[in-house]
């Protein structure tokens, strides 16, 4: 299965949340909080916690690694390391594919868990960890794989086409949640509902119902039973995936509303995508990683979600397609803007043995200072919207001080006027090597691409420091050559300039419909993929003679790219004799290409 195809179809069905106007006869208010509170029916996080999840250690969508009882524990012992390090650890959830395809949901994978899964609840148990299972909500099928097979009680509930299950006919929804009470009866704390499908209907049913009916009728039914499980035990944790509203393909579309708040009052906190990247252009490709999920973040709170509700899902670690292989590149900035974008449901994926002690104890230190800010509710946005490329971020406000945690996506050095910055003192806390941002009073003077974290008050304090993460270089200088390009060929571009000694050159290029929006081009999943660099090409000649560029997108990204990045470093070129540079695109549809072109030096190279 294409993971592509697996999310990008079941997000589909999610977008255009219908009004749920047959749950008023529920009470369901307008008002999330008030919902709640009315309903009595509090969520089941009254403080932040910390979630693991096992996804990206293993991979059976981008890749072909199985969920085996070996990984699992190896992943349970590492979490325990991480808790003798001083990491607050409060659920392991056992993401997809635990499940045998001929047990409805209530064996586990014989092949991989021949001895069931008592092994991994106990010894949870016994470290006081919670556990949590994945759920498809209605998905039996995608790419023409069956993942799970219909059971004999399944099929009145056995959608057309074949792939998915009606909620709102037959027995499956009843089967589904006396499944679920049956593993809360076997100590299972939390579940995670992704790839729901409302408009799932029988064929006896699309010829009843209108298509906007059924999808009404589909969310009723699952909304009821959440609610009955959710009244019955208010502490299970339920969090929603995907399915349940967002445009998370891209990060330039307008806003519209996609999610509807009305899901809060059953679930506990709601998914904002998986790591992608965004359509802002960087030469660090894991910085526009954070610039997707902030952007998300921001959508999903333009949606009236409040920010604790959130689950931002950023931080993936593992050597496997479904993250693009990251392992634990510049995971710093990562854990910090997972944790100030101010969820209360901090959900981190994949290998935890990438870390060693050292690092969990610099991860323990961060996760300390902001599980207080956000526990204490003062966490907002400031800047633009990520999506625009343009300076934005967050500030986390209690009774001792603040912090607030900028970015700058942009290709230039940038004075910020930071907001609310009325505190008797203020130190950077965090930043990241190269270019040495500059604290002047209420501005801050930041690189191109860099992350700053800036504490006031008692956050200042040298307590609180969280050093400055050298594996990233920020350049101490960047000058926009202001290069013409000129149209050689359908989807293709060219210039020519003339190096200095002592410079580095960065060429960023990006790719457009006739819309004006960017085009992202996709070239499947491992492992049978494409890298991007062979659909996104930058070339560089010199006396004749090819160039090498060092670039950070040559990977297999399931989730589509609509630009590329690279630089020609100082010492692979001869100063003063010309260049000729240029950018293509592999794509059939005729594209408007854009590139720009940047002196760049470092403090220290890479």
């Amino acid at each position: 299965m294409k993971r592509r195809n697996f999310i990008m179809n079941s997000v589909g069905c999610g977008l255009a949340m219908q009004p749920l106007v047959k749950m008023l006869k529920f009470g369901v208010a307008e008002n999330s909080n008030k919902q709640l509170a009315v309903m009595g029916m509090p969520s089941a996080l009254p403080a932040p916690v910390m979630i693991y999840d096992n996804w990206s250690a293993y991979d059976k969508l981008s890749d072909n690694i199985p969920l085996t009882e070996d990984l699992a524990m190896k992943e349970l012992n590492e979490l325990i390391r991480w808790k003798q390090n001083k990491v607050i650890v409060d659920y392991y959830i056992m993401d997809a594919f635990w499940f045998d395809k001929q047990g409805g949901y209530r064996t586990w994978d014989k092949q991989y868990w021949p001895n069931g899964p008592d092994k991994w609840l106990n010894t949870c148990k016994e470290n006081h960890i919670k556990t949590g299972l994945w759920f498809s909500v209605n998905l039996i099928s995608s790419g023409g794989e069956r993942f799970i097979d219909v059971l004999p009680e399944w099929k009145g509930s056995l959608a057309d086409g074949g792939t998915t299950m009606c909620l709102f006919e037959g027995d499956f929804l009843n089967y589904m949640a006396e499944t679920l009470q049956m593993w809360i009866d076997k100590g299972v704390q939390s579940f995670m509902f992704d790839f729901a499908y409302f408009d799932a209907a029988t064929p006896q049913a699309k010829k009843i119902y209108l298509p906007h009916e059924i999808e009404d009728m589909n969310k009723l039914a699952f909304f009821g039973m959440l609610k009955n499980l959710k009244l019955k035990h208010p502490e299970v944790l339920t969090l929603a995936f995907n399915g349940f509203g967002g445009q998370m393909d891209n990060t330039f579309t307008p806003f519209r509303k996609t999610v509807d708040s009305r899901w809060l009052e059953v679930f506990d906190s709601m998914y904002c995508g998986d790591p992608r990247f965004a359509d802002v252009p960087t030469m660090n490709i894991w910085r526009s990683e954070d610039l997707y999920s902030d952007a998300m973040v921001w959508q999903f709170e333009q949606n009236d979600i409040p920010l604790k509700r959130i689950a931002n899902c950023e931080l993936m670690m593992g050597n496997t397609g479904t993250c693009y292989y990251r392992a634990d590149h510049e995971w710093k900035g990562n854990v910090l803007l997972d944790m100030a974008r101010g969820g209360w449901a901090n959900i981190y994926y994949g290998s935890l043995e990438l870390l060693n002690n050292e690092e969990v104890q610099w991860f323990a230190k961060a996760q300390r200072m902001f599980r207080n800010l956000q526990g204490f509710g003062r966490i907002s946005t400031f800047g633009e919207y990520p999506g625009l490329g343009r300076p934005y971020g967050y500030k986390a406000k209690d009774e001792n001080g603040m912090v607030i945690t900028i970015v700058n996506p942009m290709q230039e050095v940038r004075e910020i006027e930071l907001p609310d910055a009325f505190y008797i003192t203020s130190n950077i806390i965090f930043t990241e090597g190269g270019f040495k941002p500059v604290l002047n009073n209420k501005k801050l003077r930041i690189g191109p691409e860099q992350m700053v974290v800036i504490g006031f008050d008692e956050y200042a304090n040298k307590d609180y420091n969280l050093g400055i993460d050298e594996t990233i270089q920020i350049p101490s200088t960047i000058d926009n050559l202001q290069l013409e390009f000129k149209e050689n060929d359908k989807n293709e571009i060219s210039s020519e300039f003339t190096p200095v000694k002592g410079k580095n050159y960065r060429i960023i290029f990006q790719q457009f419909g006739e819309d004006g929006y960017p085009v992202r081009s996709w070239g499947g999943a491992p492992p049978n993929g494409k890298n991007m660099n062979e659909f996104l090409k930058i070339s560089a000649m010199q006396d004749g003679k090819s160039l090498t560029i060092y670039i950070e997108y040559d990977k297999m990204i399931w989730s589509g790219l609509s630009w590329a990045a690279g630089e020609i470093k100082n010492g692979s070129f001869k100063p003063g004799k010309p260049i000729q540079l240029k950018c293509a695109s592999m794509e059939t549809n005729t594209l408007h290409l854009k590139a720009k072109v940047y002196a760049v030096d470092y403090n220290e190279r890479y």
